[in-house]
């Protein structure tokens, strides 16, 4: 079969379109899954630069979300068939081959029935993003009817994905991008505020648009400045929650005058830490989302759809930042 290599660690061109052997069901309770997209997420071209998160697993196959169909299933196999269409978020971090491929054999256990309403490449798109949102939101920040949420870049992966969240469980959304077309497509998306961050201070926004008080939660997920800037427009024993390292030099001075509560999420933990009950409570995430989907409740952007040989030019825009939705790789 066709995969994407990683051949080393460093810039974009250490992904190399290879033939590979096609994987084989090793376990009864395993499928073999054609793989029809493969999301792109940051996580990949952090890999791809930094190294894998497991030692000796050169060369390796990068991609954590994929859809497609199930080709073949082994004897214990009772939740899905040949012809199911799956969607799932498994693999690509060095343990595991990931989805830059065409085919790929994983645990039922870590499949889940794709939205109905959906092509294979907007469900590439979801699972890891969708996941986190959620993670952070509901899980870390417990959001509820009627507080106000400030989700930061909410054009993006995850910040598309979040908004809408957010208004399903019934809060009031202010959301920070970089110019009109993203501001009109988080207005689509249902976004109550947006507050275009190249042109005004957003912290300083936010507390006019909240009366003085700030937003119940914050979610982070740009880095170290935008968390550090957020704490003075975080209301009163509100919630705070980072996807990344908040960096060394943080002063929680205010941040502890306001009572914040701090939280950090990485929805990789329970694929890294081999924690089954997260990993079950994220495929419930993937269900649910799924319902909300075909209902017409939700919406995922893949937004740029690009040929499996690409994966060099999908890691470069990943890098340059800006982008609307998410990137998937077609086999």
């Amino acid at each position: 079969m066709k995969a994407i290599i990683m051949t080393g660690t460093g810039p974009c061109d250490r992904l190399q379109l290879q033939e590979i052997a096609d994987p084989a069901i090793q376990a009864p309770g395993q499928i073999k899954v054609r793989i029809r997209a493969a999301g792109v997420n940051p996580i990949d071209s952090k890999l791809r630069s930094r190294g894998l998160l497991y030692p000796d697993a050169l060369p390796a196959v990068l991609g954590c979300d994929g859809a497609g169909e199930v080709v073949e299933t082994g004897p214990d196999v009772d939740r899905f068939k040949p012809g199911d269409k799956v969607w799932f978020c498994h693999g690509g971090l060095g343990d595991d081959q990931g989805n830059y491929a065409e085919y790929r054999v994983i645990d039922q256990q870590f499949a889940r029935a794709m939205p109905a309403s959906l092509d294979f490449e907007t469900a590439a798109a979801g699972p890891l993003a969708l996941i986190t949102a959620w993670e952070a939101l509901f899980d870390r920040a417990r959001l509820s009817e009627g507080q106000t949420v400030l989700i930061h870049a909410g054009a993006g992966g995850v910040g598309h994905l979040a908004i809408q969240l957010a208004k399903i469980r019934g809060a009031r959304v202010l959301t920070t991008v970089s110019h009109a077309e993203k501001a009109r497509f988080v207005q689509e998306l249902g976004a109550d505020e947006v507050i275009l961050y190249t042109q005004h201070d957003f912290a300083a926004q936010v507390n006019e648009l909240t009366g003085g008080r700030g937003a119940d939660v914050v979610l982070d997920t740009v880095g170290p400045e935008v968390f550090k800037q957020s704490i003075p427009c975080t209301a009163r024993y509100g919630d705070l929650v980072t996807l990344l390292d908040p960096g060394e030099g943080v002063v929680f001075k205010e941040a502890r005058n306001r009572n914040l509560r701090i939280s950090l999420t990485f929805m990789l933990a329970p694929h890294l830490r081999h924690l089954p009950e997260a990993r079950a409570r994220q495929g419930d995430i993937l269900d649910q989302c799924a319902r909300w989907i075909d209902a017409g409740q939700l919406r995922i952007l893949a937004g740029k759809r690009l040929p499996l040989e690409r994966a060099a030019e999908a890691h470069r825009m990943i890098e340059e930042g800006h982008a609307m939705g998410k990137i998937v790789l077609v086999p």
